[in-house]
C-alpha cells in the first residue's frame, strides 16, 4: 500500500484537475438542456448528456477528496495540540485512504477515449504448449477475475471451454463497470509465463503463452449493421467435463461472420436460443472495434496486439523461476511480487500503460 506523498500542513492537490473549467462547462452544458430544441437532434443530445454526467461524476469524485483532505487537516491539528501518540495510527490511515482516492481519480483523469467508459468484453485463448499454456490461460482468468473484484466491477463468464486435461482452451468474459474498458484495453497482447511445469514429472522450466483481446461492450444506442445473410451458423454438442449438463442436445452454436473472417462460440447455457444471443453479443462488440478501426484508416493498439502467440511477441512476462518477476515490456513497469499480481493487483500496470499513451 501506497504512503501519502504529501504532508498535511503542505497541502497540494488539484493540480492538472481544472475544476472552474468543469463547472464553466457544466454550466453550458446545464444551459444546453434548457433550450427548447435540445432533443431536436437526438444523438446531440445524448452526447451532451453523457458529457455531462462525467463532468458531475468528476466534480462530485474531487469535493470528496477535498472534503476528506479538510478532514485530515482538522484531525493533523489535534494529534499536534493534543501530542496523543495513540492518535498517529488513525491518522496514519486517513492518509494512505485519501492517497489511495486521488490515485484513482488521477488514474481515471487519463481514461479519455472514445470507448473509454464503456463495457468490457475480454476473451482468453491459449498459445501453442497443450496443457502447459490450457493451465496459463486459467492463470489469467482467475487473475482478472480477482482484479474484478478488487475493483468492485461485475464479470460474468460468458463463454469457456475446458482443457482436456487442465486449464481451459477459451474463454469470454463480459466486464461491466465504470471505465471498464478504459482500463482493460492495456490487457490486450501476448502474456508470457516462465515457471517449472507442475506437468513435468522432471520439474524442468517450461515457457507458455497466452493471448488477451479486449473489446468495448456495444451498448443499444450504437448501431452495428449485421447482415443475417453474412453469418454461418453451426450447432454442435458442447464438450469439456464442466460441459456434462449441457452436452445432451446440439445446444453450443458457432457463428462465422463471412466478410472478416471473425468467429465466435458459447456453449455455456442449455438453450441454444440463450447461446445464441450471447454469441451475438460477441460478435456485435468485435464487428464494432473491427469496423471502428477500418473507419479510423490507421492500426490501433488492439491490431498492433494481433501477433504470433510464441517467443518475442509479449506485452508482458510472468517469471517465476529462477526468481520472481512480472514486467510489462511496454511500459518497463515490473515488479518482484508475483503472488499480488496473479492475485489481481495489476494497478501499476494499467496505470503505466495510461501515462505511455497520454496524447
Amino acid at each position: 500500500m501506497k504512503s501519502a506523498r504529501w504532508s498535511p500542513e503542505s497541502p497540494n492537490y488539484g493540480g492538472s484537475f481544472d475544476v472552474e473549467n468543469k463547472q464553466r462547462q457544466l454550466n453550458i452544458y446545464q444551459g444546453q438542456i434548457a433550450e427548447n430544441d435540445f432533443w431536436a437532434d437526438q444523438d446531440k443530445a445524448q452526447t451532451t448528456l453523457q458529457q455531462m454526467r462525467r463532468i458531475e461524476t468528476d466534480l462530485s469524485r474531487f469535493r470528496a477528496i477535498s472534503d476528506a483532505f479538510t478532514d485530515l487537516q482538522d484531525f493533523y491539528q489535534l494529534v499536534k495540540e493534543e501530542n496523543d501518540e495513540s492518535l498517529q495510527p488513525e491518522m496514519n490511515q486517513m492518509m494512505i485512504d485519501l492517497a489511495a482516492k486521488i490515485d484513482k481519480m488521477e488514474m481515471e483523469s487519463l481514461l479519455g477515449g472514445e470507448d473509454d467508459d464503456k463495457n468490457a468484453i475480454m476473451t482468453i485463448h491459449p498459445g501453442a504448449g497443450g496443457t502447459e499454456s490450457q493451465d496459463w490461460a486459467e492463470m489469467l482468468l482467475r487473475m482478472y477475475m480477482r482484479w474484478i473484484e478488487r475493483s468492485g466491477m461485475e464479470g460474468k463468464i460468458m463463454n469457456l471451454l475446458e482443457g482436456d486435461e487442465a486449464g481451459i482452451k477459451d474463454v469470454s468474459i463480459e466486464i461491466k463497470g465504470e471505465h471498464a474498458y478504459g482500463y482493460l484495453k492495456a490487457e490486450a497482447g501476448i502474456h508470457r509465463l516462465v515457471r517449472i511445469s507442475p506437468f513435468d514429472s522432471n520439474h524442468r522450466r517450461h515457457t507458455s503463452f497466452a493471448s488477451i483481446f479486449v473489446y468495448p461492450e456495444v451498448d443499444d444506442n450504437i448501431e452495428v449493421e449485421i447482415n443475417q445473410d453474412d453469418l454461418k451458423i453451426d450447432t454442435y454438442r458442447a464438450s469439456g467435463a464442466g460441459g456434462q449438463h449441457v452436452n445432451k442436445t446440439d445446444s453450443a452454436i458457432r457463428i462465422t461472420h463471412l466478410p472478416t473472417g471473425i468467429v465466435v462460440q458459447c456453449q455455456n447455457e442449455r438453450s441454444q436460443f440463450k447461446n445464441k444471443a450471447t454469441a451475438m453479443k460477441i460478435l456485435k462488440a468485435r464487428l464494432y472495434q473491427h469496423f471502428k478501426e477500418v473507419q479510423d484508416k490507421e492500426k490501433s493498439e488492439f491490431e498492433k496486439s494481433k501477433k504470433d502467440i510464441s517467443w518475442g511477441n509479449q506485452i508482458r512476462s510472468y517469471v517465476f523461476q529462477p526468481y520472481t518477476m512480472v514486467k510489462d515490456h511496454r511500459t518497463k513497469c515490473e515488479t518482484g511480487n508475483i503472488q499480488a499480481v496473479m492475485d489481481g493487483d495489476i494497478d501499476e500496470f494499467l496505470r503505466a500503460y495510461l501515462v505511455m499513451n497520454v496524447k
